[in-house]
C-alpha cells in the first residue's frame, strides 16, 4: 500500500490508515477477539498507519491496540493518539455506561478537558502505558473547540517542546472545524492535521481555505469521517450523518451520488474514500472499522477504480463543486 509523510516530520503514513474508534466499542460492544482480527486484517492488508485516542472507550480503543499490536516490529508501523481529554476514575463501581458519549462500555472514568502543559504531557505518559509502547509517532490536539486560546498558548508549544526533546515525531490537530484546523496551520508548526466528515462527497468546506493552506506550506492533511458516520457508506433511513440521524435532504443527495457513481459500475463507497485523496495536500484516509470483514470491505473499496467520468458527472449532477 502507497505510503505518504506527514509534512516534514519523516513519519510515514499508509495511504489508508485504521481508526480505532470503532474497536473501542463505539455505539455497540465489540468483543476482544473481533477488535484484535480487525487489526489483523489491517495488517494483512498493508495498512501501518493507526489511530486512537483516550476519548474512544475510555481507554478501550488504546488497550486493544497496543496488545494486537504486540510482537510486530515497532519501526514498521506509526501510530496517532490525542492530548486534550484526562480520564479521571471514578473510584468504586462504574457509574452506569458510557453511550451518554457514543461508546458501550462501563462508565469507570470521567473525561477531564486539559489543554494545559502539564495535561499534555499526563495525556502522553497515560496512553503509552495503554498502548504499551515506549513511544507514539503522532500525538494530535484533540477537538479543542471549546479550548482553542489554551490549545493555542499551552497544548500546542508543548507538544512543539516535546517533538523537539523526540518524545513524539509529529504533532497535529483532530477535529472537524476548518476554521479552527487552518488557524493552527498558519500560526503554527503542526506537521499535519486530521480533518473528519469536512472533505466528503456531501461536505467540500475542506476546500475553501483547510487545504489550500495546507498545500500552500508543505502540510499534510488527514481525511477522516469520509461517510460522514455512515451516511455515505449505506445511505437508508435511519443512517447517521454527523454522529445523528441524517436529515431527509442529506440522505436524498446521498442516494442520488450513490445512483451517480453506480451508474458507471463503482459503489459509492469506493467514490466516498477516494475522493479525499484526489486533493495533492491529502496523505491519507482514516477509516474507523470494527470487524475483520469491515476491514477487507474497506480494502477492496478502496481498491476499486473509480473512472474521472464518474467525478465529471457528480459535479454535472451539482453533488461536487
Amino acid at each position: 500500500m502507497r505510503r505518504g509523510t506527514l509534512g516534514r516530520s519523516g513519519v510515514t503514513v499508509t495511504e489508508l490508515s485504521f481508526g480505532t474508534a470503532g474497536i473501542g466499542n463505539l455505539y455497540a460492544p465489540v468483543t476482544p477477539e473481533a477488535a484484535a482480527a480487525a487489526v489483523d486484517a489491517a495488517w494483512e492488508a498493508g495498512v501501518r498507519h493507526f489511530d486512537t485516542a483516550p476519548h474512544y472507550g475510555l481507554g478501550l480503543s488504546e488497550r486493544r491496540l497496543g496488545e494486537a499490536l504486540r510482537g510486530r516490529p515497532r519501526d514498521t508501523y506509526t501510530v496517532a493518539t490525542k492530548v486534550g481529554r484526562l480520564l479521571v476514575p471514578y473510584g468504586g463501581d462504574p457509574v452506569g455506561d458510557d453511550l451518554a458519549h457514543g461508546f458501550a462500555v462501563p462508565a469507570t472514568h470521567r473525561r477531564v478537558w486539559d489543554f494545559s502543559a502539564d495535561g499534555v504531557r499526563r495525556g502522553i505518559e497515560e496512553s503509552l502505558l495503554r498502548l504499551g509502547l515506549d513511544r507514539v509517532d503522532v500525538v494530535h490536539l484533540h477537538d479543542p473547540d471549546d479550548h482553542e486560546e489554551t490549545a493555542f498558548r499551552e497544548a500546542y508549544p508543548a507538544l512543539e517542546r516535546l517533538r523537539g526533546e523526540g518524545v513524539v515525531r509529529a504533532v497535529g490537530v483532530g477535529m472537524n472545524s476548518t476554521a479552527v484546523l487552518t488557524r493552527f496551520l498558519r500560526d503554527t508548526d503542526v506537521d499535519a492535521v486530521l480533518c473528519a466528515g469536512r472533505l466528503t462527497l456531501l461536505d467540500q468546506s475542506a476546500l475553501d481555505a483547510l487545504l489550500p493552506e495546507a498545500a500552500a506550506r508543505g502540510r499534510s492533511v488527514l481525511a477522516a469521517g469520509v461517510f460522514n458516520s455512515g451516511l455515505l457508506a449505506d445511505p437508508r433511513p435511519g443512517a447517521r450523518y454527523d454522529y445523528r440521524a441524517a436529515p431527509l435532504a442529506l440522505l436524498e443527495r446521498a442516494l442520488h451520488a450513490r445512483a451517480v457513481t453506480e451508474r458507471h459500475g463503482v459503489p459509492l463507497r469506493a467514490a466516498a474514500l477516494r475522493y479525499p485523496l484526489r486533493h495533492p495536500a491529502v496523505t491519507s484516509v482514516v477509516l474507523g472499522c470494527r470487524s475483520a470483514d469491515e476491514v477487507r470491505d474497506a480494502v477492496a473499496h478502496h481498491c476499486h477504480p473509480v473512472p474521472d467520468a464518474v467525478w465529471d458527472d457528480l459535479r454535472a449532477e451539482g453533488i461536487l463543486p
